[in-house]
């Protein structure tokens, strides 16, 4: 019953809509025609009789008032707005007439030229001015206006005023039943067009009620070029679509029956992580310690040894809290528990503001460092994260870097991408090792790393990193030196 309702009330909806602009239309219509019809008619006769006097104005000024052409052209100017003109001379002899009653247009013109010459009468209207005024013996109203010529001549031009007000009704009621009739035959046409416009919507509609019950069999067959069938396009699309979604879902579901397993693996991730925190812990404690006792037990009597023996434990404790915070920044990662924040930003900016920050370690190191000059590069990325990786890959770069000591850092872009390399000169990573190197705790040179402070673990960050933004990162080995590497997102900026 709701779909019912549904149906019939779009379409009564669409009626509605159309029979009040249509009766809005006609009611504007009839309001203008009664309010505006009559100021209208008659400011168009002031109009023509104005045009009519500046017509003689101007042949009697280029004194061709009497030639065949000019008054041809007044004879079909005042048939065609049903005008009466007249002009004659001072002598009263007639120059032109355009009028059937020659005689009764001669007198006219005398009768207001004898008021206005003789008896000087106030109620006479003024010479070339337009005027109404209205004929008593047949009850008729007329636009007129009297008066000289540049030229001499005395003319006259009047036109009868209808009654308007008649002809406004009569035709407000005629424009009353063409609208009624327009009204009917409207609504019928919309009926009929509203149900076919409706016909494919009620189709849409019970497709989608089969899909709330997971039936995907059923597709829109509509073959019309409407916004309609755009919308049935689509919601084949979608029933694909979700069909594909939902054997997916059904597919991970019977993943998911593989959880024991994979919370045995997590425990024994957990194992060891916990031994390898251990060893990892045992060497700078015990060096803690033993400088400690050392220190208690006073071995060195003097200031020097005793300084030294506070550096190493200031230096091992520092060490030890370095690896726990990247522990704990590892953990997080890998436990999903560190929220990914997308964000536009700049990354030449970014590495540049990293370099200005590390210029002090570039200098105690005597490295070169080169960087491609490159216009701002506009990413999709967690900024700090990024910042992160960046600097695990850099610091790596400086413990590492020999021979001619230079680390180049450079920008490619490519397919959407852009790929960020730091590149440092010195020994390769041996081959056997590369593989391992993003793992916690992996030591290439074991040695080497101890006398630089790492705990291996920076890498294994780069990996989590990269991995929660679904990004590609890597390492690889040239004649000269190493080259680590990561891609991010370019923001399109057509």
């Amino acid at each position: 019953m709701k779909g019912k309702a549904m149906k019939i009330s779009i379409r009564v909806q669409i009626v509605v809509v159309t029979l009040t602009l249509l009766i809005g239309t006609l009611f504007c219509c009839w309001l203008i025609n009664d309010k505006f019809l009559e100021r209208y008619y008659e400011k168009e006769k002031y109009k023509n009789v104005q045009t009519a006097y500046e017509w003689l104005e101007q042949a009697g000024q280029n004194q061709t008032l009497e030639t065949e052409a000019f008054q041809e052209k007044m004879f079909d100017f005042a048939y065609r707005y049903s005008m009466n003109i007249q002009v004659v001379d001072v002598n009263q002899r007639q120059v032109f007439s355009a009028t059937l009653n020659t005689k009764e247009l001669h007198d006219k013109l005398m009768q207001y030229v004898f008021r206005l010459t003789f008896f000087d009468d106030k109620d006479s209207p003024d010479l070339n001015t337009i005027f109404k005024s209205l004929d008593i013996r047949t009850n008729t109203e007329y636009i007129e206006m009297f008066g000289t010529l540049e030229s001499g001549q005395w003319f006259i031009i009047s036109t009868a005023v209808q009654n308007i007000r008649d002809s406004v009704i009569i035709s407000n009621r005629f424009l009353g039943y063409v609208g009624v009739v327009a009204i009917l035959v409207g609504c019928v046409v919309v009926w009929i067009v509203t149900t076919r416009m409706v016909k494919p919507i009620w189709e849409l509609a019970d497709i989608s009620e089969r899909m709330t019950r997971l039936d995907f069999d059923v597709k829109y067959q509509g073959r019309n070029v409407t916004e309609v069938a755009l919308l049935g396009e689509n919601i084949n699309k979608l029933s694909e679509s979700l069909e594909r979604n939902i054997s997916d879902l059904k597919t991970a579901n019977n993943e998911l029956q593989k959880d024991i397993e994979k919370k045995e693996k997590m425990e024994e991730m957990r194992k060891e992580f916990l031994a390898n925190v251990s060893h990892e812990l045992k060497t700078p404690i015990a060096l803690i310690q033993g400088y400690a006792e050392g220190l208690m037990e006073g071995i060195y009597d003097d200031i020097e040894s005793r300084d030294f023996y506070c550096e190493v434990i200031i230096d091992e404790a520092e060490k030890m809290n370095t690896m726990v915070k990247k522990l704990l920044t590892l953990n997080q990662l890998e436990f999903g528990n560190d929220v990914v924040s997308m964000e536009r930003f700049d990354v030449v900016t970014l590495i540049q503001n990293y370099l200005q920050s590390a210029n002090i370690l570039i200098k105690q190191n005597n490295i070169h460092v080169k960087m491609q000059e490159t216009a701002p590069i506009y990413v999709w990325a967690d900024e700090f994260k990024t910042e992160e990786v960046f600097m695990n890959y850099f610091t790596n770069a400086v413990n590492h870097c020999e021979g001619e000591k230079v680390i180049d850092i450079r920008f490619e872009k490519k397919e959407g991408k852009v790929r960020i390399s730091v590149f440092n000169t010195g020994q390769q990573i041996p081959e056997e090792s590369l593989e391992h190197i993003w793992e916690k705790f992996y030591k290439v040179d074991k040695a080497r790393t101890r006398e630089y402070g790492g705990n291996g673990v920076g890498l294994s960050i780069v990996k989590a990193i990269m991995e929660t933004m679904n990004q590609k990162y890597g390492v690889d080995n040239y004649s000269n030196g190493v080259l680590s590497w990561f891609e991010l997102e370019l923001v399109n900026e057509a």
